[in-house]
């Protein structure tokens, strides 16, 4: 338990960045930040994985944790179950009107890893900007044996820094 506690502050004190940085130009409101849902669920949607896909806090973007399976089967190659995680991840953004180059922050969990050249081969190629901050964690088995769960935070930039 601490040491999902120790992975979880540096996320909290980044997303308090964030925010800090956005409230500090919006003086002129004092309003709590708007949440939204990406791919939302809730207990009314029965015997559905108990998460949604991403939350929206005011200009920020907290995507869940997401896996690389093909039919609920992990892929023979990890370059594969990294191109399909990293495809979930992209879709998740694009849903929500962002892009890979909006992430600040990703988490790569890895049942192995000695995985981890194969997964940054592949993710290196999901990048046009300056890469986020990144953690390559060994986890252990993770949920269906996939070798990677990966989570993100990503922000809306600016009309300016888009375009």
């Amino acid at each position: 338990m601490n040491r999902s506690i120790l992975l979880i502050l540096p996320l909290v004190a980044l997303s308090a960045a964030c925010d800090y940085e956005a409230d500090d130009a919006d003086d002129a409101t004092d309003a709590p930040p708007v949440v939204e849902y990406v791919n939302p669920r809730s207990p009314a949607d029965g015997e559905v994985a108990p998460f949604s896909g991403a939350v929206w806090v005011g200009n920020t973007l907290y995507v869940s944790g997401m896996l690389g399976l093909e039919g609920g089967q992990v892929p023979e190659t990890a370059e594969q179950e990294a191109t399909n995680v990293l495809d979930n991840i992209k879709g998740v953004l694009e849903t929500a009107g962002l892009t890979m180059d909006d992430l600040v922050v990703v988490q790569v969990y890895a049942s192995d890893v000695g995985d981890y050249g194969a997964f940054n081969g592949v993710y290196r190629t999901y990048f046009t900007t300056e890469y986020p901050a990144r953690a390559f964690l060994g986890s252990g088995t993770l949920l269906f044996e996939a070798r990677f769960e990966v989570m993100g935070i990503a922000v809306r930039r600016e009309a300016a820094e888009t375009g």
